[in-house]
């Protein structure tokens, strides 16, 4: 191959690796992406669940962009809610449990067929640099991929330790290698890398959870869509379930807190302050007699659930107890242990508000190497990287979202201002503007923006170019109408 291999390579396929590529590629930078397997794109390591409370507008401006996100989880979904219905506008947020099966066959089908996106199966060793600009990476295998532009999107595989009670073994996730030499690589070239902490849930055999004994939690019987492409949703649904912990299973906990990684000084990395393990809730909470646990399925058939509110490292033997204490699961068979995983990051103040760092040109960082949380924040990163990065190529500005102009910008900027010492979670109380920042007006917010930058086609653009006729219709016909000597919209306006 010539001097340049690509314009842009993207070093892992998560969520936030997907929107980087699948964007770059959009917008015309011969784009690699770099994964170590096919079989894991847009694999869901932890909930199988999109959006959430601040989440769904991240994944409505994504997808206001251009982005896949929510064109993936419409296609792919069981059960979709709209979280706070009861409250206003600008604090309803949609969330969905998606098909992870399913939701991976369509990221993978959208990426092949990418115009300008190579998929390379390969795991990054060593980032290149020449006079503190990107020239590429090198692989493990040997292999040597140049591009100007790099955008690293690594999870949590950068040094990643699991633990498993006193077990503690290497891994990106379960199954997989961890990238050791890249985080040395990272090193090298100068930027700081401090340690973070997450945890996942044990996950189920569905088959063996007694299920009719448990409360049941269904979806919205008209879902509300993610994307603005997607005019309704009318698959059937897949329930949830709840049940809860008991004064057994939080003193079995307690007993054996002498053999939970938390606790022995075997984890040293700080977790979500939101997402805390059970044993941590048990301690944290110790007035609580219960907490809550949601049984979730990962898939359409039900084969495998996600015990939502349990996630832990305590050894294998006290998950097992603790399954058979907990309503509904007391003959549950384990298809996967809960884990908790340690892992690499680089301190967010490293970057520019492109997301390229500071010290090397053309090394872009998105998602959980950013020190954030979930992969709706993973995606909102991602995407702006990715058109940052071809940006950069062609010699543009890059895009700088405001943060009264999306979710996204605000979490862009608390990253880069204000730093974190914990994994970094979206919520709408940390948007001053969220009153302006509705889930329902992404695309009036972000559109414009999409389409500037290259990445909203003409199709989008054109229904959007028809939402704005019919807003502007019906705008006129109220202020045209009158009624008891006044407009209608002036009559709509009085707070009475």
């Amino acid at each position: 191959m010539g001097i340049h291999d690509f314009d842009c390579i993207v070093v892992g396929a998560g969520h936030a690796g997907i929107e980087a590529a699948h964007a770059a590629a959009r917008i015309g930078a011969r784009t690699c992406l770099l994964t170590l397997s096919r079989a894991t794109i847009a694999k869901m390591s932890c909930n199988p669940a999109i959006g959430g409370l601040a989440k769904g507008q991240i994944v409505r401006e994504v997808d206001a962009l251009g982005g896949l996100m929510g064109l993936a989880t419409d296609a792919t979904g069981i059960q979709f809610r709209l979280l706070n219905r009861s409250k206003g506008p600008a604090v309803q947020s949609p969330r969905a449990q998606a098909d992870k099966y399913r939701y991976q066959d369509f990221m993978q089908a959208r990426l092949e067929e990418t115009p300008n996106l190579t998929i390379v199966e390969a795991m990054a060793s060593d980032v290149l640099t020449q006079n503190e600009q990107v020239c590429g990476v090198r692989c493990n295998n040997g292999r040597m991929l140049s591009a100007p532009a790099v955008i690293l999107t690594t999870g949590t595989f950068l040094r990643g330790l699991m633990h498993l009670g006193a077990e503690q073994f290497p891994g990106g996730r379960l199954g997989e290698p961890a990238a050791y030499e890249l985080s040395l690589s990272l090193a090298r070239i100068g930027l700081e890398l401090r340690r973070l902490k997450t945890g996942t849930p044990v996950r189920l055999d569905a088959s063996t959870v007694d299920l009719d004994k448990l409360e049941t939690q269904h979806g919205d019987p008209e879902p509300v869509p993610f994307s603005f492409l997607t005019d309704r949703i009318d698959r059937p649904q897949t329930p949830c379930w709840i049940t809860y912990t008991n004064g057994q299973i939080h003193q079995l906990i307690r007993d054996n807190l002498s053999r939970a990684p938390l606790y022995t000084g075997q984890i040293t990395s700080v977790g979500p302050r939101y997402c805390p393990s059970i044993e941590t809730k048990i301690t944290r909470f110790a007035d609580k007699d219960r907490h809550q646990v949601f049984l979730e399925p990962e898939d359409e058939a039900r084969t495998t659930i996600y015990c939502n509110g349990i996630s832990t490292s305590l050894p294998r033997d006290v998950q097992e107890q603790m399954l058979r204490l907990l309503p509904g699961t007391e003959r549950a068979r384990i298809v996967h242990y809960a884990y908790a995983i340690e892992y690499d990051y680089c301190p967010p103040v490293q970057l520019q508000s492109s997301l390229e760092t500071r010290k090397i040109a053309g090394l872009f960082l998105a998602g959980q190497i950013n020190g954030t949380s979930g992969y709706e924040e993973a995606a909102g990163q991602g995407i702006v990287a990715g058109i940052n990065a071809a940006r950069k190529l062609q010699g543009q500005d890059p895009l700088v979202l405001g943060r009264d102009q999306a979710y996204i910008g605000v979490l862009i900027d608390d990253l880069l201002t204000k730093g974190i010492d914990e994994p970094y979670r979206m919520f709408t109380s940390r948007a001053e503007h969220r009153l302006a920042l509705r889930s329902d007006n992404a695309d009036r917010r972000l559109t414009p923006t999409g389409r500037s930058v290259g990445l909203v086609e003409e199709m989008r653009w054109a229904r959007f170019q028809r939402k704005l006729a019919a807003i502007e219709g019906l705008r006129q016909y109220l202020r045209s109408t009158r009624s008891e000597g006044a407009s209608l919209w002036d009559l709509l306006r009085r707070p009475d």
